[in-house]
C-alpha cells in the first residue's frame, strides 16, 4: 500500500493568497494542527496552528508564505511504513504527498493511517494474538508459520520488537481464529516461550503452569 492510496479527499491545502483567519478556521474545521501550504501547486511546507495564532494575536501583517514552515512530505509511491515513520518522527497529524516532479497531490491524516494500518495488520478482524519471546538467532518465521498452519490456522499479520542490549526479541502473531489454546500448546511443545496471549475465546490463566496442565491433558 502506497501513500497515494491513502490520500484524504476531504482536506484542502492552504494557499499563499489565503488570510490567516481563514486558515485558522479551516484548521479548526478539519481538527488538525498543521496544514500544507502550496504555491502554484508546489508544496511550500507545513504551517503550524500555533504560528498562525501567534501572528493573529500579535496583529502581525504576515502573509502565509512568511510564516515559519517545515518542509516535510512523502512521495506518492512510498510505502505506508514510510508514512507511519514520518508521522512518528515528526509527531504530525497531517502529511503532504508530492509526485516525482515535486507537485503537491494531496495529504494524509493520522486517521487515514490508523484506518489503513488496522486493515493491513488484520486488527479489524477477530482473531487470537500470541506473543513469543525468542532468541535473536532463532528468528525463523517459516518454522513459526508451520506450527500455526499445522493446526489449520493462518497468521494474518506479525511484527517483531527487539530490545537494546538484549539477545531476546518478541514476535507478535495475529491469527485468523480465536480458539488458540491448541496452537499455544504446540508452541510450548516446541520449547517456545509464550509470553502472552489475547482474545482467546477460552478464558484461562496464561501462566506456564496452566499451559503445562493443558499439555498433559492433550497428551493423554
Amino acid at each position: 500500500m502506497t501513500a497515494k492510496e491513502i490520500i484524504s479527499d476531504s482536506i484542502y491545502p492552504a494557499k499563499t493568497s489565503d488570510s490567516l483567519r481563514i486558515l485558522l478556521n479551516r484548521m479548526h474545521e478539519y481538527r488538525v494542527g498543521h496544514l500544507p501550504l502550496i504555491r502554484y501547486n508546489q508544496l511550500v511546507g507545513l504551517i503550524h496552528e500555533d504560528d498562525v495564532r501567534l501572528a493573529i494575536d500579535t496583529k502581525q501583517d504576515s502573509k502565509l508564505g512568511d510564516l515559519p514552515h517545515e518542509l516535510i512530505y512523502v512521495y506518492e509511491n512510498q510505502h505506508i511504513y514510510d508514512v507511519v515513520r514520518l508521522f512518528y518522527l515528526h509527531q504530525l497529524d497531517i502529511l503532504p504527498v508530492i509526485d516525482e516532479k515535486q507537485y503537491y497531490i494531496g495529504c494524509i491524516t493520522i486517521h487515514d493511517v490508523l484506518n489503513k494500518v488496522a486493515i493491513i495488520t488484520g486488527s479489524d478482524e477477530p482473531g487470537g494474538i500470541i506473543i513469543l519471546e525468542i532468541n535473536n538467532r532463532d528468528n525463523s518465521l517459516s518454522r513459526i508459520a508451520q506450527i500455526v498452519e499445522s493446526d489449520n490456522a493462518q497468521i494474518m499479520s506479525s511484527y517483531i520488537q527487539s530490545f537494546p542490549d538484549s539477545t531476546k526479541m518478541e514476535i507478535t502473531l495475529k491469527l485468523n481464529r480465536t480458539d488458540i489454546a491448541s496452537i499455544v500448546a504446540s508452541f510450548l511443545r516446541y520449547d517456545y516461550d509464550v509470553k502472552a496471549t489475547f482474545n482467546d475465546v477460552r478464558v484461562y490463566d496464561t501462566s506456564r503452569d496452566r499451559y503445562e496442565q493443558l499439555l498433559n491433558y492433550l497428551n493423554m
